[in-house]
């Protein structure tokens, strides 16, 4: 662990498994979870000064930040993204902006297949988005988007991996869509966790793609029903 690289404040608050990490670079100093959706603003702030105080630290201390900016829960990501935005504000620490489906992708682990990581979209369709096994950058096979069961199996031509919540539970319709057997769904994996926010965090940083809090928003890829019925566009500009 280098003594130079930077202390990060990790923040997952995009699914029901909210968590806060600590990190120094790279390395995992400190990491707890709380309860998600509408206990995340109650149970954030005291999680984060758990961390803090079990790797002995001030708030202070923080250098840059890791938060996940979706898809996922449009009410919890927005509390992890003010919450980033408070801390950070005034102190001119960079943030690193982590797209969901990449952290996801990372908490797959290692492969020789690229993973697809998945997320509930609810109505029956999936968060998605296809990543090189190391989660380093996206896949040609499947594009960050919302799609149908039938919409992924469509495009899976080469063995790959399923990961996430979306594919646990959307299991049965990926299997009555024709999955092929070298698409393989990982086991228990749900979501992923502060650590791959920060781990991902990381390397954004150091490859110095970090923004100011002022600029941080969500990534939300369907946009709100009440947006939608407003403005009749229904899926984020990429």
């Amino acid at each position: 662990m280098s003594a130079t690289a930077p202390l990060i404040l990790a923040l997952e608050t995009a699914t029901h498994a909210l968590s806060a990490a600590l990190l120094r670079g790279e390395t995992l100093l400190a990491e707890e979870s709380a309860g998600g959706g509408r206990a995340a603003a109650e149970t954030l702030l005291p999680c984060i000064d758990a961390i803090l105080r079990k790797a002995g630290f001030a708030p202070g201390d923080v250098e840059a930040f890791a938060v996940s900016v979706g898809p996922g829960s449009f009410t919890s990501l927005r509390v992890g993204i003010a919450t980033a935005k408070g801390l950070a504000f005034g102190s001119g620490c960079p943030v690193a902006p982590v797209r969901t489906l990449a952290a996801l992708a990372l908490a797959a682990g290692p492969g020789d297949e690229p993973a697809i990581a998945m997320l509930d979209a609810r109505r029956g369709e999936l968060y998605a988005a296809a990543f090189q096994s190391d989660a380093s950058q996206p896949a040609p096979l499947l594009p960050e988007g919302v799609y149908t069961p039938e919409e992924i199996v469509a495009a899976i031509t080469a063995p790959c991996r399923l990961a996430g919540g979306g594919a646990l539970l959307l299991r049965d319709e990926l299997r009555a869509a024709g999955l092929p057997p070298t698409a393989r769904i990982v086991p228990d994996l749900e979501a992923p966790a502060a650590r791959h926010i920060g781990l991902l965090g990381a390397r954004m940083l150091d490859a110095g793609r970090g923004i100011d809090a002022a600029d941080l928003v969500p990534h939300y890829v369907r946009l709100a029903e009440a947006e939608v019925k407003r403005t009749g566009v229904r899926f984020e500009r990429a």
